[in-house]
């Protein structure tokens, strides 16, 4: 008999917990850019690699975060993962310069990945029956999506207050606190020992690789050049280590199991997950600063007006269950990336009126509408999707799933960051004209560096480049309406073949 000590309660609390640390600190320095730019004398693109860097190590980590929890155990992965990225919080508040900032948020990256891999498996082997497990799932991703919504309110407060710092140390007590309630408290979990799969340093390092070479042409192509070597050297190297991912995983033991792919329904949820976080939180450090420059507000103030934002996704959140049980997961997720898709069109309409007088009621009112939109969509497109990654695979995959599906997370923000910031600045530039000496103060705010007689050209590049950020997100929101399709149930088989067409069934056969 369990002991009372150690509930289902208590490792979804500290499951929880960890989630909305981690969640929490891809968008609270969103805020502070501006002021980390101004501190540290860094422009944007080294300003992106703050975001960046942390989802990056992030996503690409939690391929074989995921694989290692199902082998030394879920709740040893989840501690050490939170105390790494506690002490890396301390070396972001304490960093001297950008470069050490970068590399400090790369290691909180690593801590997350330890600490979410395997959140949804610990969920699952806390909750085995299906209506606690679903309603389970569905308030984890509300009280995550939540804290991602809040993140720019909490940095609003922690910078107007303290200074941008504050934002990286207040984790070091609650990551404390988390990492001895998860010993003291939190049950070990571990998936039947497979003698077939191994640690794979190799595939980790493939995919890492892979995923910096790609990533790093985004952020270096609007200022160095697309057709500049480095950016294509980079950009090659990124596809060769990609394929020799792929290769090196032909096998079936490694980091990621290529059946699982297979299964429609879970590779489904995995692409719409990376598409969800791409137009939501890799659109929100563009909102942030538009909101932050354009209107002149503060971060508390910026923090503030985001709250229709994170008030509709709360309240939205609040009904998610009661909806998956009145409608299938491929209509909730299509419906979600509708009302995303409308806020970000009316938030490019905010902007593009916005230049003319940031001031303007009808363009406050589109803001406003648009941000909560954006929080119902998010409310209601993640919850479902959690629910068919770990529902549509065996429970012995149930870590690597969690960790595949998780890593499109991150992933997403990151390449959302990254492209957007590529079409973000090339507006930019196209707007100024002869005047692109000014495009670095312009793409990150900082107004006051500009000429008073460039300031309305300045103000007017600004909102262009918005603008076509929200509207290539909301054609992205198209497409993920289209690819919800992906889950719906499989086709019915004949009962007598019934056994072959399982996930356990259909993975074995590929395997």
């Amino acid at each position: 008999m369990p002991s009372r000590r150690r509930t289902p309660r208590w490792t979804f609390a500290l499951v929880s917990a960890g989630g909305v640390m981690m969640t929490l600190d891809v968008t609270v320095v969103n805020v502070a850019l501006s002021g980390i730019a101004r501190d540290l004398e860094s422009g944007l693109g080294q300003v992106q690699w703050t975001v960046s860097a942390y989802s990056l190590a992030f996503g690409a980590l939690l391929l074989s975060s995921g694989a290692l929890s199902d082998r030394i155990g879920r709740r040893t992965v989840f501690t050490a993962g939170m105390a790494l990225f506690t002490l890396a919080s301390a070396g972001c508040g304490l960093a001297p310069d950008v470069g050490t900032l970068i590399a400090a948020r790369a290691a909180q990256g690593v801590g997350g990945a330890l600490v979410f891999a395997p959140t949804l498996a610990l969920i699952a082997a806390a909750y085995p029956e299906g209506a606690r497990r679903q309603g389970a799932i569905a308030a984890f991703a509300a009280i995550a999506s939540a804290a991602g919504a809040l993140g720019p309110v909490v940095g609003g407060v922690l910078v107007d207050l303290l200074g941008w710092r504050w934002i990286f140390l207040v984790n070091v007590p609650i990551g404390v606190l988390v990492v001895a309630g998860a010993l003291a408290r939190m049950p070990e979990s571990a998936a039947p020992r497979d003698t077939r799969r191994r640690i794979d340093p190799l595939g980790a390092l493939l995919g890492v690789g892979a995923l910096l070479a790609l990533h790093y042409p985004l952020v270096a192509g609007p200022e160095a050049g697309w057709a500049s070597p480095q950016v294509v050297l980079s950009a090659a190297v990124g596809v060769g280590l990609a394929l020799a991912l792929v290769a090196s995983q032909r096998r079936g033991d490694g980091l990621i199991d290529l059946a699982l792919l297979r299964v429609r329904a879970f590779s489904g949820a995995a692409l719409l997950g990376f598409l969800a976080r791409l137009t939501s939180l890799g659109v929100l450090a563009f909102v942030t600063l538009w909101l932050q420059s354009t209107h002149a507000y503060t971060p508390l103030e910026v923090g503030l007006h985001l709250l229709p934002l994170t008030g509709s996704l709360l309240i939205a959140g609040l009904f998610v269950a009661r909806l998956q049980r009145r409608f299938a997961a491929d209509a909730l997720v299509a419906g979600g990336f509708a009302a995303q898709g409308a806020g970000l069109v009316l938030l490019a309409v905010a902007g593009a009126w916005g230049s003319a007088g940031p001031g303007s009621p009808t363009a406050g009112a589109a803001t406003v509408i648009g941000l909560v939109l954006l929080g119902i969509g998010g409310a209601v497109i993640f919850p479902p999707l959690m629910g068919v990654a770990v529902s549509a695979v065996p429970a012995d995959r149930a870590g690597m799933a969690s960790g595949l599906t998780n890593a499109c997370y991150p992933l997403g923000t990151a390449t959302g960051i990254a492209v957007f910031g590529a079409l973000f600045s090339a507006r930019v530039g196209e707007g100024l004209g002869p005047e692109a000496g000014v495009r670095a103060a312009v793409e990150t705010g900082r107004f006051e560096l500009v000429p008073a007689a460039l300031q309305p050209l300045a103000r007017s590049a600004f909102s262009g480049g918005f603008t076509a950020v929200c509207l290539a997100a909301a054609l992205v929101c198209a497409v993920g309406v289209l690819a919800a399709r992906t889950l719906r149930p499989e086709p019915e088989v004949p009962v007598d073949a019934a056994a072959q067409e399982t996930p356990s069934a259909r993975m074995a056969e590929a395997s």
